[in-house]
């Protein structure tokens, strides 16, 4: 690739020290964590649950907000209107505030007193200390992510091909379903898988808003601060293998000719 190798090694070995740096602390884990611990920790069916329940709402949070946000990435990346840009920037608002404010945020709309709180309560909804508050927190600090990769995969469908399918007769929402949709696609995936990932991953907007059900991140930190670092680091590395698991399987799916190694 280089006709000087030395700055193929350089950035070789740039490339190793951050690699260092991701393993390392997960190797520690993996060192410092006995078979039996595993294995006990494996056989809990609080951590089973907790597991269970993080997935489950992570999933439910990305499914039912991708209705809105998709075609929400779609209007982005297409029109101009005044005040595109303040937008932009309260959709990256969630992802540079800290999530402990998020949440607190969050909980003065959802709960008995707040907008959201008021109307979920006409239907027997409750959102702090439950699953709902959970799907609800997660959302908040993940949809960016799904947004802004949306919204670069429409960007890249030439307006062309939707221009030429409007002057052949084709309807608005035939054309989105039928060529913006489908050449964005692997766009949109990247989006919801890391919307999921960053979901499944969070704690602090979560914490605020339901300590009860205990998702798996807040779980971590309770035994943490409860029984000290050897009961938490069990439950930290089965988590993450799961995560590990769920993230490599979810980018293979979307893109396997992609990630196949280049001979």
């Amino acid at each position: 690739m280089y006709k000087n190798n030395s700055i193929q090694w350089l950035f070789t070995f740039l490339g190793g020290v951050v690699l260092l740096f991701l393993i390392a602390p997960l190797a520690g884990l993996v060192f410092h964590s006995s078979g039996t611990e595993i294995a006990d920790t494996i056989a809990d069916k609080e951590v089973t649950y907790s597991i269970m329940l993080t997935l489950a709402t992570s999933m439910i949070a990305t499914t039912i907000f991708a209705f809105f946000a998709i075609p929400f990435s779609y209007l982005l990346a297409r029109k101009l209107f005044f005040g595109k840009k303040i937008v932009l920037g309260i959709i990256d608002l969630p992802i540079v505030i800290p999530h402990s404010a998020a949440g607190i945020a969050l909980l003065t709309v959802i709960s008995k007193q707040g907008i959201i709180g008021k109307a979920g309560g006409l239907f027997g909804l409750e959102f702090p200390s439950s699953s709902a508050g959970i799907v609800l927190a997660m959302a908040f600090v993940s949809l960016p992510f799904l947004i802004n990769a949306a919204r670069n995969g429409f960007e890249e469908v030439p307006e062309r091909l939707e221009k030429a399918a409007l002057n052949l007769g084709a309807s608005p929402a035939k054309v989105f379903f039928s060529i913006s949709l489908p050449l964005a696609w692997r766009s949109i995936v990247s989006g919801l898988i890391m919307m999921f990932a960053r979901g499944m991953s969070e704690f602090g907007a979560v914490v605020i808003i339901a300590y009860h059900p205990m998702i798996t991140p807040v779980m971590i930190f309770e035994r943490f601060g409860a029984f000290g670092l050897k009961y938490a680091r069990p439950v930290a590395l089965i988590f993450i293998a799961v995560c590990l698991v769920f993230f490599v399987l979810l980018r293979y799916l979307s893109n396997p000719k992609k990630d196949a190694i280049r001979s």
